[in-house]
């Protein structure tokens, strides 16, 4: 194996995970050093650690063409690489902001992983950062949220074989819920059913109640019963598990291609995105707009927008429910909704 091919790879098991010199490869800690590199893994999510790997294989593709190496960090090398994102010099198109510093923050995890650091405040990262911010900043694009009647006019399309009864539930629940896609697909019956997951649920008679793995820790979630049967998440739930006979394991399962029964695999979240693309241009949402621009105005995040910006209550509730650490991170979500509940003009007296 070359060096190039190497750099590119996941960081080796040794790398994150080193002995003092005295008891390596004596065996005596073998089992702990493979729990502590599956503790490692599980710090971050599985999507963040595909994002961090390939931001790895970028940058280090990036630096043989330069004629250079990835290893050790060097700041005026990634200086420049940052510089050759925001504005390349080939038909490559240019990176986002967002998008910029989060490959930063990729190569910062990927050089820990290799017991090496890289320092963002460094003068030759800094400021180049701090110069693309100033130059290339945006707003940030936020999906379109999701009206109740949005999700309404939504399930309607679907139908009530099994499929329809799942993506009904999937819909309801992770709208109710103000979920994650990943959320909605992590979900088990029952608490420890399976290694993956992300949390389990608990039907009652007033509603569920969703106990969540989420990013800041364990949290629950309150899932009460709708107004009718038709626009009820509990309902669906319920109904969705009934005629998949599921009592084990992952909520959310694929189903036979010919959608008479429910297969044990767990759906993956990308399902929750095509299946919100899907019901919006069916459903007739935003019409006025060319089918493109409907497919990008919305995503998983618009059921957590929805939610956030229909929600008649206190904002508290809102924040506790979308398990928001800040109180301006909920405002983001709310779109438009009390933006000018507080006039500031008025109470000066204008």
């Amino acid at each position: 194996m070359n060096n190039d091919e190497r750099d590119e790879r996941e960081p080796a098991d040794g790398d994150a995970i080193a002995l003092p010199a005295e008891v390596a490869g004596s065996g005596t800690l073998d089992r702990l050093v493979e729990n502590a590199r599956d503790y490692a893994k599980a710090s971050t999510s599985d999507n963040t650690n595909k994002a961090y790997v390939a931001d790895w294989k970028h940058f280090a593709r990036w630096c043989r063409r330069k004629g250079t190496e990835p290893l050790p960090p060097s700041p005026e090398m990634i200086g420049l690489y940052l510089t050759d994102l925001a504005a390349p010099a080939g038909k490559a198109p240019a990176l986002s902001v967002s998008t910029i510093d989060r490959r930063l923050s990729g190569l910062s995890w990927n050089y820990a992983q290799r017991g090496l650091t890289l320092d963002r405040r460094n003068r030759h990262i800094a400021a180049v950062l701090a110069g693309i911010k100033r130059k290339h900043a945006r707003p940030p694009v936020q999906k379109e949220a999701i009206t109740p009647e949005d999700i309404l006019a939504m399930v309607a399309t679907l139908g009530f074989d099994l499929r329809g009864l799942r993506d009904r539930a999937i819909l309801l629940v992770g709208y109710a819920g103000g979920l994650r896609r990943s959320e909605i697909v992590s979900l088990d019956v029952g608490k420890d059913d399976t290694m993956d997951s992300g949390g389990w649920i608990d039907i009652q008679e007033v509603g569920a109640l969703l106990t969540l793995n989420a990013k800041t820790g364990w949290r629950e979630v309150e899932i009460g019963r709708g107004s009718s049967d038709q626009s009820c998440p509990v309902h669906a739930l319920e109904q969705w598990l009934h005629f998949a006979k599921i009592d084990f394991g992952p909520v959310f399962t694929r189903t036979a291609r010919d959608g008479k029964r429910a297969l044990e695999s767990r759906l993956n979240d990308k399902h929750v995105a095509r299946l919100i693309k899907s019901c919006v241009l069916k459903a007739g949402i935003r019409a006025d707009l060319p089918e493109k621009d409907r497919l990008k105005l919305f995503s998983g995040h618009s059921l957590r927008a929805g939610l956030a910006s229909s929600a008649q209550v206190d904002e508290r509730y809102v924040q506790k429910h979308l398990g928001h650490a800040t109180a301006e991170m909920t405002r983001r979500y709310q779109r438009n909704r009390d933006r000018f509940r507080v006039n500031l003009t008025k109470a000066a007296g204008l």
